[in-house]
């Protein structure tokens, strides 16, 4: 790995995010995320660069994810007295949430007569990726495959979520933050903080606990399978 593979990697994933963002702007539906892939995935393609080369550069980007997570905290923090004032209610909210992510999807799944490696690997769905992936794997499903579907999760919520909640009459910024925290994970957090820091707050806030939740969840129906 030399500085040429990293300076690559960073600067080739940081231009592609600001024109991605930039085109998000005035096409709405298009996420950075979908461009930004698209558009890497071609670049390597076509110009016949290795997968290392650019992975050098771009995992050292992944380091920031831990300090971004970790300042969630700050509006949260911010907005503490009106979480506590409706705790009961946010984790009434996320519980039902865990319930019904994992519920409606083996429903679906057993209507439909799914392959169980795939149901296993779709259970997790609503929580961020790397909680799905151990998920997935104590599962004996498919971690990669768990991972596309958590991503896919994210971005349906990111993108038609708050639409699609004002269209049904949800208006409130609390209800909004905590569905698509416990949702869409951090694609929904995301979107919410861009909105307003009350939406973030609770929003990051459910992401949080829904992880939580969701794997001791889990973990009891571990216990008796």
């Amino acid at each position: 790995m030399t500085i040429i593979h990293l300076s690559f990697g960073v600067a080739t994933t940081i231009i592609v995010y600001f024109a991605a963002k930039a085109i998000h702007r005035k096409v709405s539906w298009l996420h950075p995320i979908i461009v930004c892939a698209a558009v890497l995935m071609s670049m390597l393609l076509i110009g016949g660069i290795p997968l290392e080369d650019y992975k050098a550069g771009a995992d050292l980007l992944s380091l920031f994810l831990g300090p971004a997570t970790i300042a969630l905290g700050v509006p949260i923090y911010k907005h503490r007295e009106h979480i506590k004032d409706n705790f009961k209610a946010v984790m009434l909210s996320i519980t039902c949430g865990s319930i019904v992510g994992v519920g409606s999807v083996a429903a679906i799944m057993f209507i439909f007569s799914g392959a169980h490696e795939i149901a296993m690997s779709m259970l997790p769905k609503s929580v961020s990726s790397p909680i799905a992936v151990e998920i997935a794997k104590s599962l004996g499903a498919v971690p990669e495959l768990a991972a596309v579907f958590t991503v896919f999760t994210g971005l349906v919520g990111a993108l038609a979520g708050t639409a699609f909640l004002r269209k049904v009459g949800i208006k409130d910024e609390v209800s909004l933050g905590l569905a698509l925290g416990t949702a869409a994970h951090g694609f929904g957090t995301a979107k919410c903080l861009s909105d307003s820091e009350k939406q973030g707050s609770f929003s990051g806030l459910a992401m949080g606990l829904m992880g939580v939740i969701t794997s001791v969840l889990f973990a009891v129906m571990f216990v008796f399978m």
